[in-house]
C-alpha cells in the first residue's frame, strides 16, 4: 500500500452512526466505501443509505471480502471486542466506535489481537481528530487562562421516556450513559489535564463515581470526580434520561475556556465549525473558531487512513492511541465499579464463549505438561495466578487464553481477593466445563489464623466457592511454629482421607527444618507425607521477606535440600518481581521493594549474566529468569501472574529455552561459562 492508494472501507453494522461515517468516507482524501455487512441485508433503504456500497449478508462475509482493507465497527458495545478480534485475525484494519470495549481488559485483548496481526486498531472518538481539539490544546499550553486547576464536562440528554426495547436502556446491550457517552468527558479531561503539564494526556490518581441505576439496571445519570497529580480536579457527568448543558469548562488562574458540544465541534454529524470561548478574569470574552467546514467524520477517516498507509497500528496524537483508550476505559471501569454497575452480559451465566465469541478450545501445545509426584494427571509446566481480577468478564479472558495454550495448573488461595479469586475460578471451571482437565491449587491457614482446626473450616468455604468437591494440591499458606507440626499433618491427612485433597499437600513459606520434621512425623505415624512446597524461588535470591512470614528457597542450602528430596516447589515471584526488567538497576533506587528485597551485588551479577545470555539467545532477561526456575534438577513449577495477554505471551517465550546444568551454575555463580 502506497501513499496514494485509497483505503477500501467496509462498515460492520448499518446503523445511523454508520451512515454518518459513510459521509465522512465520501468526504475524505484517503478512503472509499466498498461494502456494508448487515445481518438483515434485505432491510429496506440500505442501498439508498449507503450509495455505491455492496450490501453483504452478515459480518463474516464482510471480513472474508478480499476487496476490503479496513472495517468500521458500529454495532452495539458488547460486539466490539469479538468482531475487532475477528477482523484482526482476518487481516483487516479496524476503526471501532466508542467505547472501544466494555472494559479495559476487553480492549487489551483487542489490542493484543491487532498487535499480533500487524493491523491498525483505533477508537472512533471523532472529536479528537477535528481541528478544534488541537486548537484547544494550543490555547491551554499558551497559558491564556493561566494554570489549569479544574475541568468540568458533561454529555447528557433525555430520551423521550423509558424505552426498554431501546439499546440505551437495554442491559444486555450495555446501555446507559457511562459507556455510551461518559467516555467523551473522561477522554477530554484526561487530554486537557495532560496539556496543562505538557503531556499528551494525564492519568488520574483518584476516581470517585456514582450513578442512578434505573429499572433496567443501566445508569440513567451518573457523575464522577477525577483527581490528577499536581492538583487538577475534574468533574464529569453523563445521562440518557436527563438533559445537561453539555459545555466543557476549563478553569484557570487567569480565566476560563468554554466549549459547547465539543464532540461535534459545536455542530452536528455533518459539520462543526469549532467554537471556543476564552473568558478572562475580568469577564472579557473572545470567541475563537477554526471555521472548519469539512465533514466532521472525514478527519478520523483520514487519520486512520494515513496511519494505515504508513504502517502504523494506532492513531497519531491527538487521536486516541492505545494507551489513551486503555486509560479512559480504566476510568470508566472504576466509575462503574463505584456505582455497582455490572451488566448481565458480563457475568458467567451469559459469558459462555471466549472474548473472540468462540467456544473454549482444548488441546493447545504452547505450554507443555509434566508429571508431578503425587498428582494423578499431568499438569502444565507453569501455574497461573490471577489474584488481580475482580470480575468474571476480566478474569475469564486470561484463563481462557492460558487454557487454550495448554495450561491447566491454576493457583488460588483462601485469602486471595477476600475469596473472590476462588469464586471466579469456580465460575470459570463450571462455565467452561473443564474441571476434570484442570489442576487446582488451594491454600489456607494464613496468618493469623494458622491453626490445625482452621484448615478444614476454610477448605469447606474454598470448595463451595470453587464449585467442586476436591482440590488437587493443597498448601498451608503460612506456618505457626508454636503448634506441633504433627497437628498440621494430621489435619491435612484427614482431608486426604475424606477425598477433599486428591494430590500432594505441604507448606507455603515453610522452613526446611519444619518440612523435615513434618515428613518424619508422617513416616512414623503412617500419615500422608507432605509432598510439595510453595516457597519463593528465583534466580535472584530474596534478601528480606516481601511480606511478613515469607520464606525463600533460593539459597544454596535450599537448592541442595530440594534436589536431594526431589521435592516439588511451586515457586512464587519466580521472576523476581521486576528485578530482571528495566525497572531495576544499580543506579535505580526509586522502587523501595526492589531495593529492599533484591538489591545485592550477587543478585546484580546474576542479572548481568541473564542479560548477557538473553542477548545471545534473542530473548529478554526475564525469559532467562523463568527458564532458570523451570530447568532445576528437582520438580520446579513457576507460578506466573500475567495481567494481560501480552504478558502471558511474553512469559511463554521462556518455554523454548533449555538450560544445561553448566548454564544454571554459570547464571547462579558465574564460575563457569554458559554452553
Amino acid at each position: 500500500m502506497n501513499a496514494t492508494t485509497p483505503i477500501r472501507w467496509g462498515i460492520l453494522g448499518p446503523g445511523s452512526i454508520a451512515q454518518s461515517f459513510a459521509g465522512g468516507v465520501a468526504a475524505s482524501r484517503t478512503g472509499k466505501l466498498v461494502a456494508i455487512g448487515a445481518r438483515n441485508p434485505g432491510k429496506p433503504g440500505l442501498a439508498e443509505s449507503f450509495p455505491g456500497a455492496r450490501i453483504l449478508d452478515g459480518y463474516d462475509a464482510l471480513l472474508a471480502d478480499p476487496d476490503i482493507d479496513a472495517v468500521y465497527i458500529s454495532i452495539p458495545h458488547p460486539g466490539h471486542a469479538q468482531w475487532a478480534i475477528k477482523a484482526a485475525e482476518a487481516g483487516k484494519h479496524v476503526l471501532c466506535e466508542k467505547p472501544l470495549a466494555l472494559t479495559a481488559f476487553e480492549a487489551d485483548a483487542m489490542i493484543h489481537a491487532a498487535r499480533k496481526a500487524g493491523t491498525f486498531l483505533g477508537e472512533a472518538f471523532m472529536y479528537r481528530l477535528h481541528p478544534q481539539t488541537l486548537k484547544l490544546v494550543e490555547l491551554i499550553r499558551s497559558g491564556v487562562i493561566g494554570e489549569v486547576h479544574m475541568i468540568k464536562s458533561s454529555f447528557g440528554f433525555a430520551m423521550p421516556r423509558f424505552m426498554p426495547e431501546h439499546r440505551l436502556y437495554a442491559n444486555d446491550l450495555a446501555g446507559g450513559g457511562i459507556l455510551d457517552v461518559g467516555g467523551y468527558p473522561v477522554s477530554m479531561v484526561r487530554l486537557i489535564a495532560g496539556a496543562a503539564v505538557g503531556l499528551p494526556f494525564a492519568e488520574p490518581d483518584k476516581v470517585v463515581g456514582t450513578a442512578h441505576l434505573g429499572q433496567s439496571g443501566v445508569d440513567e445519570w451518573a457523575s464522577a470526580l477525577l483527581h490528577f497529580p499536581g492538583g487538577i480536579v475534574a468533574e464529569v457527568s453523563c445521562s440518557i434520561s436527563l438533559n445537561q448543558d453539555n459545555v466543557l469548562r476549563i478553569l484557570g488562574t487567569k480565566g476560563r475556556i468554554e466549549v459547547p458540544d465539543f464532540w461535534f465541534a459545536g455542530g452536528n454529524r455533518d459539520v462543526g465549525l469549532g467554537q471556543i470561548d476564552v473568558i478572562a478574569s475580568d469577564g472579557a470574552r473572545e470567541t475563537i473558531s477554526v471555521n472548519e467546514k469539512r465533514h466532521v467524520y472525514s478527519f478520523e477517516v483520514d487519520a486512520a487512513g494515513e496511519a494505515i498507509r504508513a504502517g502504523r497500528q494506532e492513531f497519531a496524537w491527538p487521536g486516541m492511541a492505545w494507551a489513551e483508550s486503555l486509560g479512559t476505559l480504566r476510568v470508566l471501569d472504576r466509575w462503574r465499579a463505584a456505582a455497582g454497575l455490572e451488566y448481565g452480559i458480563e457475568k458467567a451465566q451469559q459469558r459462555v464463549n471466549t472474548i473472540s465469541g468462540r467456544p473454549l478450545q482444548s488441546g493447545g501445545t504452547a505450554i507443555a505438561k509434566r508429571t508431578i509426584p503425587g498428582l494423578s494427571k499431568p499438569a502444565s509446566v507453569v501455574a497461573l495466578g490471577f489474584e488481580d481480577f475482580r470480575t468474571f468478564s476480566s478474569g475469564s479472558i486470561l484463563l481462557d487464553a492460558f487454557f487454550e495454550a495448554g495450561g491447566n495448573l491454576l493457583d488460588t488461595g483462601y485469602v486471595y481477593g477476600a475469596g473472590y479469586t476462588e469464586k471466579l475460578l469456580g465460575e470459570w471451571l463450571k462455565n467452561r466445563g473443564v474441571r476434570a482437565q484442570s489442576v487446582v491449587i488451594a491454600k489456607g491457614a494464613h496468618s493469623p489464623l494458622c491453626y490445625p482446626d482452621v484448615i478444614g473450616k476454610q477448605l469447606d468455604q474454598s470448595l463451595e466457592r470453587l464449585q467442586t468437591d476436591h482440590v488437587d494440591v493443597y498448601f498451608m499458606h503460612r506456618d505457626n511454629p508454636d503448634v506441633p507440626v504433627g497437628e498440621f499433618v494430621d489435619a491435612m491427612d484427614r482431608e486426604v482421607k475424606a477425598g477433599r485433597i486428591r494430590g500432594p499437600f505441604g507448606g507455603s513459606n515453610w522452613t526446611m527444618e519444619r518440612m523435615d520434621e513434618a515428613i518424619a512425623y508422617a513416616e512414623r505415624t503412617g500419615k500422608q507425607k507432605p509432598g510439595a512446597l510453595s516457597n519463593n524461588f528465583s534466580l535472584a535470591e530474596m534478601l528480606e521477606p516481601i511480606w511478613a512470614g515469607c520464606v525463600t528457597a533460593s539459597s544454596d542450602a535450599w537448592k541442595t535440600w530440594l534436589t536431594a528430596r526431589q521435592m516439588p516447589n511451586f515457586a512464587w515471584s519466580s521472576q523476581g518481581r521486576g528485578f530482571f526488567t528495566d525497572r531495576a538497576g544499580r543506579d535505580k533506587r526509586d522502587n523501595e521493594e526492589l531495593v529492599r528485597v533484591w538489591y545485592s551485588e550477587r543478585n546484580f551479577g546474576r542479572r548481568d549474566r541473564a542479560i548477557e545470555l538473553a542477548a545471545r539467545l534473542g530473548k529478554s532477561p526475564i525469559h532467562i529468569a523463568l527458564a532458570y526456575v523451570l530447568d532445576q534438577p528437582f520438580p520446579s513449577i513457576p507460578l506466573i501472574g500475567p495481567r494481560t495477554l501480552d504478558e502471558l505471551d511474553d512469559s511463554l517465550r521462556a518455554l523454548d529455552i533449555t538450560l544445561s546444568r553448566v548454564d544454571l551454575e554459570w547464571l547462579d555463580g558465574g564460575s563457569l561459562h554458559a554452553a
